[in-house]
């Protein structure tokens, strides 16, 4: 009797050790194989990578579609302790476009230690970012396969959701630190094919980061990607390729800058600063900060133009109610589709106005309106409203008996396709951005504004400037003469 149940307790042991694996484990083993093996990559300890690749000048192109507008990514270098979670990125990036502030090619240090994440500006100082710009940074570090799988085999982390999506592997991965990320394998090579995780995204909101792998090569026993596209949603913003990489190398001390790790956590935005100066009777600039909006009050309603970010659009919009408390708010005028002048388009629908917006905007910001934030919930979230859109082709009037607006395109400015500007005939009174910004040594978008002044036959003493105020109309004309010279 005791040999028989000697027996089936061998058998029953027998039978769990042979026990096939989850098909969560099964990913993992068959990815740790096709790398090189379960044993090197847990010994990795650092990674060193060279490179050269294309940015996409992404929300801040010509269109909301376009791609025309790139940088030249050089002088690549990001180094990571695999021992500590440490990664820190050095590149230079040079504008291949006419850009705000030049070609210069500018120097760019960023890196992530734990939670903290840092950027150092080219005079060495140090700052640290705001906790949603390390979340995403912390995500980034794993986006390479050697940093996940590297953290997929660690005692702490879990594998979930084993599935096959057009004929790949796919599987969740949450790491130690509780980042989550999607791997999907090849289903031939067995390697992965990207790493895709969910960000917040300030415009976007709730979007999908992924990084895909091409051109795998041996690296010291390892099998490393050289090619590398990163792409938000649907629109690509980087194509990397990598010239030189290597296992084991003195990374040096990754550790974050003392002025980062020693600065108090960023949770949010500042509180917005709102300021009030009546231009002209009915016309109020609210400035500020570097991004300034426009109040306009008609007869029986107000009109808003420029939202640049969430916080301070509901904080203009709190002041515009302020400044004219009998009448509605009900317009906002979005100058153009870049990523800083219509941060607030959200926020200024789940406040009930009415976008005025260049016709080929409209589908972008339709798409804006209807996008999940589920992630951090932002106003619109909190407050849902359907989007009224009211778009301008070349031109649209507002008009009753004490105040009219025209809104015109400001047509072949190499800065945007969808740039608006706001004339105030009775004011003689320009309001625009970007086009002109009082203040800059360099004016590479004046000469087509004052262009397009003229072609219109526009009567303008002053230009209200979203960045830099109210100048005169000839402070204009001498930005584009010394433009020339």
């Amino acid at each position: 009797m005791k040999s028989r149940i000697w027996v089936m307790l061998l058998a029953i042991a027998t039978f769990g050790a042979c026990a096939a694996p989850t098909p969560e484990q099964q990913i993992l083993d068959d990815v740790a194989a096709a790398l090189g093996g379960r044993e090197a990559l847990e010994a990795a300890q650092s990674l060193s990578i060279e490179g050269e690749g294309v940015m996409r000048n992404l929300g801040q192109d010509m269109t909301p579609d376009a791609t025309s507008q790139t940088f030249t990514i050089s002088d690549y270098t990001r180094s990571i302790d695999l021992t500590t979670g440490r990664m820190r990125v050095e590149q230079t990036r040079t504008p291949t476009f006419n850009y705000f502030r030049g070609p210069d090619p500018l120097k760019q240090v960023f890196g992530i230690d734990g939670t903290v994440a840092y950027n150092v500006a080219p005079d060495g100082s140090a700052t640290r970012t705001p906790n949603a710009a390390a979340t995403a940074r912390r995500a980034e570090y794993y986006h390479h396969p050697l940093t996940l799988l590297h953290a997929a085999l660690k005692p702490g982390a879990t594998v979930a959701n084993a599935r096959t999506t057009d004929g790949e592997s796919l599987v969740d991965i949450t790491t130690e630190d509780g980042v989550t990320l999607t791997l999907a394998m090849d289903a031939d090579t067995k390697l992965p094919s990207h790493i895709t995780s969910m960000l917040n995204h300030t415009n976007l909101r709730d979007v999908a980061q992924r990084t895909s792998f091409t051109d795998y090569e041996d690296v010291n026993g390892l099998m490393l990607p050289t090619g590398m596209t990163v792409s938000t949603d649907d629109y690509q913003i980087l194509d990397f390729s990598v010239t030189a990489q290597s296992l084991g190398a003195d990374v040096g001390d990754l550790a974050a800058p003392d002025a980062a790790s020693a600065a108090a956590p960023i949770t949010g935005p500042p509180p917005a600063n709102v300021t009030a100066e009546e231009v002209t009777d009915g016309v109020w600039l609210l400035a500020g900060e570097s991004h300034h909006s426009v109040l306009v009050e008609f007869s029986d309603y107000m009109m808003l133009i420029e939202a640049p970010n969430e916080a301070r659009t509901l904080a203009v919009i709190e002041k515009a109610r302020e400044l004219v408390p009998d009448k509605p708010l009900t317009h906002l005028v979005s100058t153009h589709h870049h990523f800083d002048h219509s941060g607030g388009v959200r926020a200024a629908i789940s406040e009930g106005l009415t976008v005025v917006t260049h016709a080929a905007n409209a589908a972008f910001y339709e798409d804006l309106a209807e996008r999940s934030s589920t992630i951090v919930q932002d106003a619109l979230a909190r407050n849902p409203k359907a989007l009224t859109l009211e778009t301008v082709d070349d031109e649209k009037s507002y008009e009753d008996e004490t105040m009219r607006v025209d809104i015109y395109h400001i047509a072949d400015n190499p800065h945007a396709d969808t740039l608006l500007m706001a004339y105030l005939p009775r004011q003689r009174l320009l309001v625009q951005a970007d086009a002109f910004s009082p203040g800059r040594d360099y004016q590479p978008f004046a000469t087509k504004l004052l262009e397009n002044i003229e072609q219109r036959n526009l009567s303008v003493d002053r230009i209200l400037a979203v960045h830099g105020g109210v100048v005169s109309y000839d402070d204009l004309v001498s930005a584009v003469r010394a433009m020339a010279n």
